[in-house]
């Protein structure tokens, strides 16, 4: 019987168990159990007493090459002594892992387990940890280059929001403001002095649900799916811009921001310019990921993605940033200290 063909799929645990097993001699105990089915898979893996975490990629999400970056890079933060969740070879000394879905074939890589949990209303002294882990992990990345994507304002701001474009009328407020921020922003990006600005390798993607706490103190960063080449002050915007959207309370978002950013600077120095860009390439960002979202519609995000979800994530998180920054007035940004 011929099976009608597929977009996504989801690996069974059982068989996935029983691969795992022979591809990394792990013991007949051992046990898959689905984490999430997202922009990629994962997968809780548990041998007895041993877990680690074993990722399957969409299909074409990343092709062998990106992925073999991302496992480069991991292992260059391991043996630098970050603690990071770091990539496990198989018996053969294999990173990845070919799967034949029905979809099509997927790549699949196991991680370590990062230990603790997820922790959303983080105290200064956890953030100021966390900017301290961040500015380490750029000064092993300042000027490293990998083969993966390079986020320049095209690829952040013009080829993301292609996939938005189309999801709500183009008469309605919201639309006309993601219009207006994205010109206004590539006009702003234009004037940054870059020769104050560091260049290497970002994570992208450095907030509350890609960071395990153990013991409040032990921090384990994880996911570098869109790890790539970049302005390092993004990932530090990107944070930032975390931090306000979980604050209810303006003091209390400053207080955790400076924290942040104390413990940044305590490793190494953010340049004058970086200070100054900081907001709008949050709000870069916001629009990146949200074309993401849009992008990613047939195989993750149309269990959430609709009008109301739209309106409400663009007025309350992207254009609630856009004005509390004033990033239509550029001379009031340039004049302003941040946080």
């Amino acid at each position: 019987m011929n099976h009608f063909p597929v977009i996504t799929s989801t690996l069974s645990e059982k068989h996935l168990a029983l691969f795992l097993q022979k591809k990394y001699n792990l013991s007949t105990n051992t046990t898959c159990q689905l984490l999430k089915t997202g922009i990629n898979h994962a997968y809780l893996v548990t041998d007895n007493e041993q877990k680690s975490v074993f990722r399957v990629y969409s299909l074409n999400w990343r092709s062998r090459q990106e992925i073999s970056e991302e496992i480069r890079l991991l292992n260059l933060l391991n043996e630098n002594q970050m603690h990071v969740s770091y990539p496990i070879a198989d018996v053969n000394g294999d990173y990845i892992q070919t799967l034949n879905a029905p979809e099509g074939e997927r790549f699949g890589v196991m991680f370590s387990y990062a230990k603790g949990e997820k922790v959303l209303n983080l105290s200064p002294t956890l953030h100021e940890k966390i900017g301290e882990i961040m500015a380490r992990f750029h000064q092993i990345t300042h000027n490293l280059h990998i083969d993966r994507v390079t986020y320049t304002p095209k690829k952040v701001l013009l080829e993301s929001l292609q996939h938005f474009f189309g999801f709500l009328p183009d008469d309605t407020p919201e639309v006309e403001f993601i219009r207006y921020a994205q010109e206004h922003l590539l006009e702003q990006l234009k004037k940054i002095d870059e020769t104050q600005v560091r260049k290497g390798v970002i994570h992208l993607d450095i907030w509350f649900d890609n960071l395990n706490i153990a013991d409040e103190k032990d921090i384990t960063l994880f996911d570098f799916d869109f790890c790539g080449n970049g302005w390092l002050c993004y990932d530090a915007a990107y944070y930032i811009m975390q931090i306000y959207s979980v604050e209810t309370d303006e003091n209390e978002y400053k207080q955790k921001a400076e924290s942040f950013l104390k413990g940044y600077e305590s490793i190494t120095l953010l340049t004058a310019e970086e200070r100054r860009i900081l907001p709008m390439l949050g709000e870069c960002i916001y629009l990146f990921y949200l074309g993401v979202q849009c992008q990613r519609f047939n195989n993750w995000s149309n269990t959430f993605i609709n009008e109301v979800y739209l309106k409400r994530f663009i007025n309350l998180r992207i254009k609630r940033w856009f004005e509390y920054n004033q990033l239509d007035n550029i001379e009031v940004v340039q004049g302003s200290s941040f946080p």
